[in-house]
């Protein structure tokens, strides 16, 4: 059965619970980070980096402000706040027919935060480095 990927995804978002993961990431799933030089390659990794910038980004100040997509992948602008910095980014978001996302691409601006946003997931990924999709 096809996965709805907007419809799965903005529902881990609302209840902050990244357990559908598992499900949503394809096994050869690569992130595109705004703070990390080379593309991270693999469910695992992908997973890991997703989950820990959940941690960072969506919190009371999060929102998606535009959304554009078809049946391949979709476009969503956000905004939100992190240690009074404002944070403005656009996740790029492919999936495959069976609605598993294969790439995931984050860009962020200003410089302000994308500084901050790189330590608090470094941060964030040495303090939960345990954390390991299946």
């Amino acid at each position: 059965m096809k996965i709805d990927t907007l419809a799965v995804w903005h529902q881990m978002l609302e209840n902050r619970d990244p357990s559908a993961l598992d499900n949503l990431l394809a096994e050869d799933a690569v992130l595109i980070s705004p703070v990390v030089h080379t593309p991270q390659r693999g469910k695992a990794i992908t997973g890991k980096y997703l989950i820990a910038a959940m941690h960072v980004l969506v919190n009371e100040h999060f929102r998606y402000v535009r959304e554009a997509g078809d049946e391949q992948g979709a476009i969503l602008e956000f905004e939100t706040e992190v240690d009074g910095i404002s944070v403005n980014g656009v996740d790029l978001i492919k999936w495959n027919e069976d609605g598993q996302i294969y790439e995931f691409k984050v860009m962020v601006r200003p410089l302000q935060a994308v500084n901050k946003v790189h330590q608090k997931m470094g941060e964030q990924l040495m303090a939960h480095n345990d954390v390991v999709l299946s």
